[in-house]
C-alpha cells in the first residue's frame, strides 16, 4: 500500500494536555533566611565537633549548600505532556502502567501536581503548572489514573511541617 493511503491506526497516541512551567516550587529567599539558616548549621556543627563527628560535620556542611543552591537559583521551565500512553516530563516518559494515582497540593504558596508510581524510585512525580490549568490536567488524567481528594501526612510531612511552622528560617 502506498505511504499516503494508509490509515490512522486505532492505537495513535493522542496528545490530551502539554504545557511549561518551572521544574520544581521556587520562593526568593530574602537574607534573614540564609543567616538563620548558617547559625542553626553552625550550631549543629559545634555539637557534631563536641562529639568528634567529623563526617557528620561534612555532610551538614554540604546538605545546606544544596539548600542554598536551591532556594537561590530559580529552577528552568520543564516540558510537561500527558497522552493516551502516559505522562512525559522534559524527555522521560512514564507510561499508564507505571503510575498509581494523583492529587494536588500546595507547596511553597503554589498548587503542585502529584503523580505516584508503583515503583519505589522514584516514588512520586511532583509536577508544577499555572492554576488555570488544574482543571484541564484533572481531566485529562481521570481516564486513567485514580484521584485522590485527600492524603493522609506521613511522619516526614507532619514532622517538616511542625519544624516550619515552629522554627521558621524567615519572617513571612
Amino acid at each position: 500500500m502506498p505511504e499516503h493511503h494508509k490509515t490512522h491506526n486505532v492505537n495513535d497516541v493522542k496528545t490530551l494536555f502539554e504545557w511549561k512551567s518551572p521544574g520544581r516550587p521556587f520562593k526568593k529567599r530574602g537574607k534573614q533566611y540564609y543567616l538563620t539558616a548558617l547559625l542553626i548549621m553552625l550550631f549543629v556543627e559545634v555539637i557534631l565537633f563536641l562529639f568528634s563527628q567529623y563526617l557528620l560535620m561534612v555532610v551538614v556542611v554540604a546538605l545546606v549548600f544544596v539548600a542554598f543552591a536551591l532556594a537561590y537559583v530559580p529552577p528552568k521551565n520543564f516540558y510537561y505532556k500527558i497522552s493516551s500512553e502516559g505522562v512525559m516530563v522534559e524527555d522521560r516518559f512514564f507510561l499508564w502502567k507505571e503510575l498509581y494515582d494523583f492529587y494536588f497540593r500546595e507547596s511553597e504558596n503554589l498548587e503542585t501536581l502529584h503523580i505516584r508510581t508503583e515503583s519505589f524510585i522514584p516514588g512520586e512525580l511532583i509536577l508544577t503548572f499555572h492554576e488555570s490549568d488544574k482543571d484541564k490536567i484533572k481531566q485529562a488524567l481521570l481516564p486513567y489514573l485514580e484521584f485522590r481528594e485527600y492524603i493522609k501526612p506521613t511522619f516526614v510531612d507532619k514532622a517538616a511541617n511542625w519544624l516550619t511552622k515552629n522554627f521558621p528560617l524567615e519572617n513571612k
